[in-house]
């Protein structure tokens, strides 16, 4: 389960007065592997958020561009706070004036499984591999299939903003795919689009 304060940045930054997003709640998956989930956020700056499960929470990381299938695609992943694992099933609309306004979708979920090691080959805990800058693991969604790694570029001592990179491991699953047009992009949960979840939401409160 995560520490009494992993969540305590994600609270700060939310009156859940105002906020429709879960304020903690939520825990572990059924089964043995471990989930992750990809939102698309039609914030000030449309990104997609890009979330695995670890140690109780989901860390996450902003991906402008979303994830490719595509190895040669590098791409930049910003981290943000731990969310709670209740988020992984959030698909609406944050308030006006709340922190990360605007549409959430669903683009991706699944689980995944680590295949994190040291420099000799040896297992290592996910959370351990995160914590030294680098850690791979194989996705299972209804989109992304397939090895991926997360790598630290920058950051990460000093308080110095950190920067990741995710990249598509060369296998059976890669290919010239790349992340859809997020405004056309459709949610894997519901098949709705920003533009039907934010109709939604003003329907529900007229």
């Amino acid at each position: 389960m995560p520490a009494p304060d992993a969540l305590a940045e994600y609270r700060r930054k939310r009156d859940f007065h105002r906020t429709t997003e879960p304020s903690g709640s939520g825990g572990p998956r059924d089964g043995d592997a471990s989930s992750f989930v990809v939102q698309i956020h039609d914030a000030s700056t449309m990104h997609f958020d890009f979330r695995l499960e670890v140690e109780g929470v989901l860390k996450s990381w902003a991906v402008p561009k979303g994830p490719s299938a595509d190895p040669g695609a590098k791409r930049l992943a910003m981290p943000t706070e731990d969310h709670p694992m209740a988020y992984a099933d959030y698909e609406g609309v944050i308030a006006p004036g709340e922190y990360g306004a605007g549409a959430v979708i669903i683009w991706d979920e699944g689980t995944y499984r680590s295949l994190a090691t040291d420099r000799r080959g040896n297992e290592v805990p996910f959370a351990e591999a995160l914590e030294r800058g680098h850690a791979s693991f194989w996705l299972d969604g209804a989109k992304l299939h397939g090895g991926y790694a997360l790598t630290r570029t920058r950051g990460g001592q000093d308080g110095e903003r950190e920067t990741w990179l995710l990249v598509k491991k060369q296998d059976r699953h890669a290919s010239s795919h790349d992340a859809p047009e997020p405004r056309r992009a459709r949610s894997a949960r519901t098949g709705r689009t920003l533009k039907r979840v934010a109709a939604d939401a003003a329907a529900d409160r007229s």
